[in-house]
């Protein structure tokens, strides 16, 4: 996968009301695409007495696996709408559900297209659109003397102290970017006279939203 790509943070729902008929937006991102599979059975089973349940996802590093169904409603009204809202957010990874229950309106076929992109839209915002960027995880090991001078070094120049272990030294836990790590060991070297052990420990994926790392 890259290091960075657009996704959804986590489950989301909402709902909104068009001429009568209720529309429920389910999303949810996926690591695999049988997981897309499962939650569209899970929302199918969950909304089983539903006048249809429209599905669209997107899977893959370059979104090479893309499906959707209208579930009944007529042809290209429903499923590719919801798959043109995941598109265009350039999103990688998610499942997206329109479930809809008929309120005796007919919207017509540019009425199903706007409801089911909205259905979609309302869906996405609630499961919160981050971008997944790849962090490594540093340990840097230093005396305990340097320790608030490198605690500031860190913090000054957006570095993120995810730990601190204690031991005959201080073992800082830091997490950055994967472009961004040969200026982190770089500036290590510098603010401590070389006086510090570096160790790539790792890396993880994590949802960032306007600049800052979201749990």
């Amino acid at each position: 996968m890259k290091d960075r790509y657009k996704t959804v943070h986590n489950f989301g729902c909402d709902e909104i009301i068009i001429n009568k008929s209720r529309f429920i937006g389910y999303c949810k991102p996926i690591s695999t695409e049988q997981e897309a599979i499962d939650f569209i059975e899970e929302i199918n089973t969950k909304h089983r007495d539903a006048t249809h349940n429209v599905y669209a996802y997107v899977f893959g590093e370059n979104s090479n696996i893309q499906r959707y169904s209208d579930d009944g409603e007529p042809s290209g009204t429903a499923g590719i709408p919801v798959l043109e809202v995941i598109k265009k957010e350039d999103l990688r990874n998610v499942v997206v559900v329109v479930t809809r229950y008929f309120g005796g309106i007919k919207l017509g076929a540019g009425g199903l297209v706007r409801a089911y992109t909205k259905g979609a839209k309302i869906g996405l915002e609630a499961a919160k659109i981050v971008e997944k960027v790849l962090y490594k995880r540093i340990k840097a090991r230093i005396d305990y003397t340097l320790y608030g001078k490198i605690e500031n070094v860190l913090m000054k120049n957006g570095y993120i102290i995810d730990n601190v272990i204690y031991d005959t030294a201080v073992n800082l836990i830091i997490l950055t970017e994967t472009e961004r790590k040969k200026a982190l060991e770089n500036l290590l070297v510098e603010a401590t006279n070389a006086k510090v052990e570096i160790e790539e420990i790792g890396e993880e994926y994590f949802s960032v939203l306007d600049g800052k790392i979201v749990k």
